[in-house]
């Protein structure tokens, strides 16, 4: 998938050329909100190689919180580590990756049904298979009932493998427990996707904002180079609630967010010890009235 970059805060004359169209008249809408930069790590207890390069990251501080997988091999050691260290947990739906841990033979057989529908083609995310409806809703209930056994909580945060969670049979289904926090689309700068895209990212986030809590902006953390492309995201982030979703299973991003450059870009912009986030306005609400908020 493509990052985004969308430039320097609201309120700055620099802003109002560098925001879509849509974005620009959603925010400007908005109350001055509070700003929150908030460093996700996807793929939490996918395996142990994959947790603990995360761990590290959580330890010295680059990382607020996690995206974790349920029914694969470090599921359970992840559980323990996270209550150890009180790491801030979100739900990381999986449609595409097979279930690692032993003993799911009937959700296996639902996941790879929706594996296969999902990846057959780059557009296959944005159509809805009415002869999948019961697969999903089963996939997505198991790894509901799951994440609660293991945290002994519902999920209040949930996001998506390859970003499935936006699928059509999820979105339009209704799958996702209302009033929690759930990943928006990538935000982009203006002229940097076409305007089809554009305007299906805008029906996306504005079906999930009709039943949830979403944050201002997304961005991935790579490329980390041109370095002002960090910085206008990180600007952002003074003002308005931006989530980066990163990989430190990738080594570049490892390297970044454990050697202290991380740090470096931020200066005196702190990292969020977690999730949590202001309640600006209800979910529920329409999409041109910034309807923002937390889990």
């Amino acid at each position: 998938m493509q990052n985004g970059d969308l430039g320097v805060p609201m309120g700055t004359k620099a802003s109002v050329g560098l925001l879509p169209d849509d974005e620009l008249e959603r925010h400007s809408s908005q109350a001055p909100p509070t700003g929150l930069l908030i460093i996700n790590a996807d793929d939490w207890g996918r395996d142990r190689d994959t947790s603990d390069r995360i761990l590290e990251c959580v330890r010295c501080g680059s990382v607020s919180s996690v995206s974790a997988m349920v029914f694969m091999k470090d599921s359970e050691r992840a559980i323990t580590i996270a209550r150890e260290y009180r790491i801030d947990a979100g739900l990381h739906l999986n449609f595409t990756t097979p279930f690692s841990a032993a003993g799911r033979a009937k959700l296996m057989e639902h996941q790879q049904r929706l594996s296969g529908f999902l990846q057959r083609h780059r557009f296959a995310p944005v159509l809805f298979h009415p002869g999948l409806t019961g697969s999903f809703e089963y996939v997505v209930a198991a790894q509901l009932d799951e994440f609660n056994r293991l945290y002994g909580v519902e999920p209040t945060r949930i996001d998506g493998h390859h970003h499935m969670h936006l699928c059509a049979n999820v979105v339009l289904g209704n799958l996702l427990p209302p009033g929690g926090l759930v990943r928006r689309s990538f935000s982009f700068r203006a002229g940097e996707k076409s305007c089809a895209n554009r305007m299906y990212r805008w029906f996306v986030n504005h079906m999930l904002r009709r039943r949830h809590q979403l944050a201002d902006f997304l961005f991935s953390l790579p490329p980390l180079e041109p370095a002002d492309r960090l910085q206008r995201i990180f600007s952002l982030a003074r003002k308005f609630a931006v989530e980066v979703e990163t990989h430190p299973i990738n080594a570049e991003e490892y390297r970044f967010l454990t050697g202290g450059d991380i740090f470096r870009r931020t200066r005196d912009l702190p990292i969020a010890p977690g999730f949590a986030m202001p309640i600006r306005q209800r979910a529920g609400k329409e999409e041109g009235r910034g309807s923002n908020g937390t889990a």
